[in-house]
């Protein structure tokens, strides 16, 4: 991020905090700001060029009538005639993703011959902890409920036998290039046939909609496995670029998230305010 960035980011970050502590009780605009320490046009200002909508109508996003609205306005059917193959590439975001899996064999041997080179980075949605092979990201975790320890810990069992290298600027273009969203960057998927069929669904969800965990069950020919899906969805590795976050349940609720439904709530509510936008 650029000096600007990081600073909207701190700012923005304290705010998410204070409407997340706020709960269903929205916040006026000059008690917000007071609260960051700025006043309210320059808060306004700022607020609005990172998130794309005014504090009041990001608020409204984050209540808890959220995902219903979404499965209500925004539903996405994920009718995958055929499914894209593992070495093809998705678009998410303006993102082009190139992505490619590795062979079960290889998933079997826990990362054993992988030098994984890791850093922290900061986000919209607090730290984040991000991993990569020489073949790209393999990992992305949002440490702002969890903290850092846990979450580089949580990532770095997937693949027990990998060699770890803490190393930022190795991956810091791919990084930046996902929050940016522009640029290219490339993911090297680590996971299981299964997980990987569920994560190719993922990638259909457009920014700003969402589906169902029954939704991407039908769509990977797998109807019945509506709990595995859901498993294999929290095991998604590479969180945000792989977005895990828009599938909620059935029912309106918006189901788990690995890294704290705080942050599913936030990342929701985001995407929904710049698709509006």
């Amino acid at each position: 991020m650029e000096n600007d960035d990081r600073y909207h980011y701190h700012v923005i970050r304290r705010a998410l905090d204070q409407i997340e502590a706020a709960g269903e009780a929205p916040l006026a605009l000059d008690d917000l700001a007071r609260r960051i320490g700025m006043s309210p046009a320059h808060f306004q200002r700022v607020f609005s060029a990172w998130v794309g909508v005014s504090p009041k109508r990001y608020q409204q996003y984050l209540m808890l009538g959220q995902a219903r609205a979404l499965l209500r306005d925004r539903f996405t059917t994920l009718e995958v005639a055929d499914a894209v193959g593992l070495s093809g590439g998705g678009r998410l975001h303006d993102l082009f993703l190139r992505w490619e899996a590795m062979s079960p064999g290889d998933f079997a041997k826990g990362g054993a011959g992988l030098t994984i080179r890791w850093g922290v980075f900061d986000s919209p949605f607090g730290p984040a902890v991000a991993m990569g092979t020489s073949r790209g990201l393999c990992g992305m975790g949002f440490a702002s409920e969890t903290g850092t320890q846990p979450t580089l810990a949580d990532l770095q069992a997937r693949w027990p036998s990998a060699d770890y290298v803490e190393d930022a600027t190795a991956i810091r273009p791919w990084v930046e290039a996902a929050f940016a969203q522009k640029g290219d960057t490339q993911l090297h998927l680590i996971g299981a046939p299964f997980q990987l069929k569920v994560w190719e669904a993922l990638l259909q969800i457009p920014t700003g909609h969402v589906t169902t965990y029954s939704e991407i069950a039908g769509a990977i020919g797998h109807p019945r496995a509506v709990r595995a899906v859901g498993t294999a969805v929290g095991r998604n590795p590479v969180s945000w670029l792989i977005p895990c976050h828009r599938a909620l349940r059935k029912s309106g609720g918006l189901g788990g998230y690995h890294w704290g439904l705080p942050v599913k709530r936030a990342m929701l509510a985001w995407e929904s305010a710049r698709a509006e936008a």
